[in-house]
Formats: C-alpha cells, structure tokens, sequence
C-alpha cells in the first residue's frame, strides 16, 4: 500500500542498514521504501547502468549486501522516472537517501528532499574556516565531490573507505590521511556509513566525526513531522 511518504534508494530497499535511523528519527507512520534497482538482477543492473570511463559513479547496496556501481547520469534519469511514479501514486513527501550530486531532479507535486542541497551549506555553516575531511565510497567519486564542497570557506580534503566492505584498514588509512592534511572535523558522506565507522576513525582521530545521513534524516523529520 503506497503511503504519504517514502524513502527513494539508489540501490534496492529497503535498506536494512538505513532502517535502525529511519525508525529513530522519523514519525510513527507507515513509510514506502523503493529502491532504484528493485527487482533487477545484478545482470540488468550492469546493463542499464554501467559506468563508462569517464563518468560520474555513484555506490549503491543491493539486497544481497554486495555494492554495484552506477553510472551517476544513468542512475538521475532512472530516479525521476520513480519520482513520478511515487507521485501518480499519491506520495507526497519523498527522502533521497544518496548523497550525490544531481543536477535535475525534481518532483511536480510532493516534497523531495535532496541530501547534496542541505548537507554542504549545513555542515559550511557548523566548520566556518576550519577544515573538512570528507570520505566517499570510491576514489573515482572525489572529482565531482570537489565540486559539491565548493562553497566551504577552506578547500576539504578526501579519503576514500567503502562503508558496504568489511575493511576497517581503509578508514585508519583516512584518519592517518586526514591528522597529516590537518582536518579538524570529518564527515562520512553516503548514506551507507554507520557509527561503527563513526568509532574506527574516532580510535585514530580527536575531532569530531559526522555522518551526513543522521544530519539529513533528523533535518527531514523537522520537514514531514
């Protein structure tokens, strides 16, 4: 049954890793989970949203716990085709839960909350002048995360640690990475990072570490409440 609200993944839901914060933060009503890769075998998924070299990718959790990437163009079009249909379906409010950077989506009558227009200008006003460390899923994402962390006052620093693998070495790699560049606050930036990953780096690290996705999950429980 589709409800007033919904929570729209890149990848397939619903996201059992995401659900513990939804639950926490969001009101006590029933919630859709659609993911953009519902009901597509990893072959389709290949087939449809490939990255070719060069492009923008973005990481995305199938069912299964393994991450795929997607073409990040490829990935915009299949999202607004599932916007419109959350929206001839009645849903009026619709949570992104992908930090990446789109430059076109939009929805006609619900409200769609973007996490790459409220988390920069967010976490811009809480550093001020003092520096960022950012970490993404992939290296390959860096160049169009430069782009989306333009406006903070000082240029961030970037390390790379899946949150979807088992690999804790890549997160002390990024706080060694981030005590040489002079960080003085991190922030985990995609949806799939946890407070496990909040700790590794903590043990390494005395600053403070967010997680984007309790930033933009508590700031949507303000909008639909």
């Amino acid at each position: 049954m589709m409800t007033s609200f919904a929570t729209l993944t890149i990848g397939q839901a619903p996201r059992s890793d995401i659900a513990p914060l939804l639950m926490t933060h969001l009101p006590d009503e029933p919630v859709t989970h659609v993911g953009l890769l519902d009901g597509l075998s990893r072959e389709q998924i290949e087939q449809r949203y490939a990255p070719q070299e060069g492009e923008a990718v973005l990481v995305a959790l199938l069912l299964d716990g393994s991450q795929v990437l997607l073409a990040a163009a490829g990935a915009e079009r299949g999202l607004q085709e599932k916007i419109h249909q959350l929206e001839a379906q009645g849903c009026a409010t619709i949570l992104l839960l992908c930090g990446g950077e789109f430059s076109s989506l939009h929805a006609d009558s619900a409200l769609l909350i973007e996490p790459e227009r409220m988390i920069p200008p967010l976490i811009g006003a809480m550093v001020g002048t003092h520096r960022a460390g950012i970490v993404v899923p992939v290296e390959s994402q860096i160049g169009w995360q430069t782009n989306k962390w333009r406006k903070l006052e000082q240029a961030p620093c970037f390390a790379v640690a899946s949150p979807y693998l088992p690999d804790d070495q890549a997160l002390t790699d990024a706080a060694i990475r981030f005590a040489e560049q002079g960080a003085e606050v991190v922030v985990l930036d995609c949806f799939g990072y946890n407070h496990h990953h909040v700790e590794v780096l903590e043990q390494h690290l005395d600053i403070p570490v967010l997680l984007a996705n309790v930033l933009m999950v508590q700031l949507a429980a303000e909008l639909v409440a």
